[in-house]
């Protein structure tokens, strides 16, 4: 299937995983997919942006309704598609506590015990057991102490501190299923590539889900942007 993917949306999907690594998340959703289309320089993009959907607007709902990630002891590593299947909609749970606690509760809970176990807070005279070597420990070089650099990070606002997810991140079930829709948004059109806008005509083909939901938030409609995207390309042809 990639080898139809067109230069940039190759790079998209590549980027997905870089944002999703970035905020923490170690998995690659839908949202994570907007987020990367809406910040390429494509025709559907703009449209995208045009309507109110903006990269900033995106990356701020994500942090609102998925939350911060592997810093989140209670949501980083649940699958929002596995629990859906059995009933548990990890939205209504964030929603009802912060009902109980106020807007943001559980960020700043987050923040506040990243806080406390941050090597900053640690005893650097603690002992450490036998091959367990803090990833903040200065390591030596030449007899000399060197910090290792920060691994450089795709752009956006946020950063989620502590460690984060490595190696290859899973899509989620909903982002597979967006990605096998923009192959037959392609065949539909009867075009040899998969390009931005087949991208995002088939996540926004994606019923339900947390794209639905930030789109919602953003007061953009999908079916209205699926037809104004048809329409630039449309008209540019």
């Amino acid at each position: 299937m990639f080898e139809r993917f067109a230069p940039d949306a190759r790079t998209v999907v590549v980027q997905v995983q870089e944002h999703a690594r970035r905020l923490g998340h170690n998995f690659v959703g839908c949202e994570h997919l907007l987020l990367a289309i809406v910040s390429t320089d494509q025709p559907a993009s703009a449209v995208l942006r045009e309507h109110g959907v903006t990269p900033q607007h995106v990356e701020d709902e994500i942090a609102r309704q998925v939350g911060p990630g592997v810093g989140s002891r209670l949501f980083g590593t649940l699958n929002r598609d596995a629990l859906a299947s059995i009933g548990i909609d990890l939205d209504t749970v964030r929603a009802k506590i912060e009902e109980s606690f106020g807007p943001e509760a559980l960020a700043r809970a987050d923040r506040a015990v990243h806080r406390e176990s941050s090597p900053s807070r640690l005893n650097p005279r603690r002992a450490v057991p036998p091959g367990l070597v803090p990833h903040w420990r200065r390591r030596r070089r030449a007899g000399r102490a060197v910090l290792t650099a920060p691994a450089p990070t795709p752009t956006g606002r946020r950063q989620t501190p502590g460690a984060r997810p490595t190696g290859h991140i899973p899509f989620t079930p909903r982002a597979k299923e967006s990605l096998a829709n923009a192959v037959r948004e392609a065949q539909a059109r009867h075009d040899n590539h998969i390009g931005i806008e087949h991208l995002a005509l088939g996540l926004l083909s994606v019923n339900g889900g947390p794209v639905r939901s930030v789109l919602s938030a953003l007061d953009a409609s999908a079916p209205a942007l699926r037809a104004a995207i048809v329409a630039r390309y449309r008209k540019a042809s």
